[in-house]
């Protein structure tokens, strides 16, 4: 069963309230939160995305997939648990050392808090594999994190299917989600090689009917 995660970046401003009732009634199983901290990716969205997101918790009942796109990951947790997520994902690139990966882990988890790790393009998938068996969801980036509107990158496909690989042999019950560039062109070729979850947000929020591209993205 394929999930979609829309991505609220593309909202335009003043059009959010809306947007998020449209996106419910259009049966988007997430909204995805990119949070980022102007260091470690260029844009800074970090102040939005916490008001966004406080706003949606307030209307809606659907789980928060909320994206750390920082260098202070235990910061930026402790501020985004007040929201109560469902998930919370840092990335493997932020972390200086193999002891903080797991210490992150294990403190989002330890405040109820499902935990997912990400990877960008260039980092090598096998860097993640030892932290699998500890987290509920891998996201591989299929462009460079910090900018919406981006062109998939192709290459990518294969480090869905590497990773879904190692997955299966390891016989972990672990989401395999892809952001970036997913639209109805290439969501066939990451749902093929193994995503189970895909971020849109571009794709889905300029859409005239938000509910005919989710639906076409989860088939």
């Amino acid at each position: 069963m394929v999930e979609v995660s829309t991505s609220i970046l593309s909202i335009k401003e003043g059009e959010e309230s809306s947007a998020f009732l449209e996106l419910e009634a259009a049966k988007t199983d997430y909204f995805h939160i990119d949070v980022m901290d102007g260091k470690f990716v260029e844009k800074d969205t970090y102040q939005k995305m916490f008001e966004n997101a406080s706003y949606i918790k307030r209307i809606s009942n659907l789980p928060l997939d909320v994206h750390l796109m920082v260098e202070n990951i235990k910061e930026a947790v402790d501020d985004f648990l007040a929201i109560e997520p469902n998930i919370i994902t840092f990335h493997l690139e932020a972390c200086k050392s193999k002891e903080e990966v797991y210490e992150m882990i294990n403190y989002i988890k330890d405040n109820h808090c499902k935990v997912g790790i990400s990877v960008k393009p260039h980092t090598k998938i096998e860097e993640v594999y030892e932290f699998l068996p500890y987290i509920h969801m891998c996201l591989i980036m299929t462009v460079e994190p910090g900018k919406g509107g981006q062109t998939f990158l192709t290459d990518m496909v294969k480090k869905v299917e590497v990773l879904k690989k190692q997955v299966e042999e390891e016989d972990l019950e672990i989401d395999i989600e892809v952001d970036g560039g997913i639209n109805l062109k290439t969501a066939p070729e990451v749902k093929k090689a193994g995503a189970n979850v895909l971020v849109s947000g571009t794709a889905i929020v300029m859409a005239n009917d938000f509910k005919v591209i989710i639906d076409e993205l989860k088939k």
